[in-house]
């Protein structure tokens, strides 16, 4: 009884697969949660009555009992979840996860003023870790799991387009900074202003609020913003193709017969099927 009550919980909680419809629901109800909890804490930016702030801290409280149910069950079936391991390690790999890592983050601000002495500053700051309840929609949404996959399958590549993205923005930034400080130095005091300036230009944004005047700091800045075009695209690029490879994927996966349309004739008899 007690295994067959704990198996039922486990494939309730987990993302819901084709015909489980009791999953499918507790996946809609949370993610609806979410953005419920994410919105209140737009909301709660506004001049509201005291009225509506009791009644967003009381769906707050509603969310986080829900929230540490969810956690609280994903750790006791865990040992479900990682069948090979024994219950204890199994948990332990569980609740070092990055789900679960963040599904943890994000009620602990509900918790800690009750152990730890936060002044109200405090308190407001460490509440806007709420927002990261937005990454539980990974583990409801397919199509969040499968930006998932490609992120995981192309960290790499990302990473090291970032990198140079960051090199480029390093050596522009000190570049217009030696080309501009002497002739604006309220605009160009330091390196960091340069940053400003480096990443507003790279990415093709272009605020305005600081500009080369020299005729070296406009030829940097052109140089700057075309090779912005090609450097910032390289990351989209390596999603796209990512996303596409993901896609054949799928389709060719066993069993799926994509968008072809089967065939309404015989291709022997010309009879009707």
């Amino acid at each position: 009884m007690y295994l067959r009550i704990k198996q039922t919980v486990f494939s309730v909680i987990q993302p819901a697969e084709k015909g489980n419809v009791a999953s499918k629901i507790f996946d809609v109800f949370i993610m609806g949660l979410i953005f419920v909890s994410i919105a209140s804490v737009f909301i709660m930016t506004f001049d509201i009555s005291r009225e509506t702030t009791g009644f967003l801290n009381g769906l707050e409280r509603a969310s986080i009992i829900v929230f540490t149910a969810e956690y609280l069950l994903r750790i006791w079936t865990a040992n479900l979840l990682y069948p090979e391991l024994s219950p204890v390690r199994a948990r332990l790999k569980y609740v070092t996860s990055g789900m679960a890592v963040i599904d943890l983050v994000a009620i602990l601000p509900f918790y800690l003023p009750m152990f730890l002495p936060i002044d109200l500053v405090g308190l407001r700051a460490i509440r806007l870790v709420r927002l990261l309840r937005v990454f539980k929609l990974n583990r409801y949404s397919e199509a969040l799991v499968s930006i998932g996959e490609v992120f995981k399958k192309k960290y790499r590549e990302i990473l090291v387009s970032v990198f140079f993205v960051l090199i480029l923005l390093v050596i522009a930034s000190l570049l217009i900074y030696y080309a501009e400080h002497d002739a604006q130095p309220d605009k160009f005091p330091n390196a960091f202003s340069g940053l400003w300036w480096a990443v507003a230009t790279l990415t093709t944004v272009g605020y305005g609020d600081i500009y080369p005047i020299t005729a070296i700091g406009r030829l940097l800045g052109a140089v700057i913003a075309i090779m912005g075009i090609g450097m910032v695209a390289v990351p989209t690029s390596i999603l796209s193709s990512g996303f596409m490879e993901l896609l054949e994927k799928k389709t060719a996966a066993p069993g799926n017969d994509g968008d072809k349309e089967k065939p309404t004739y015989c291709p022997h008899c010309g009879k009707k099927l």
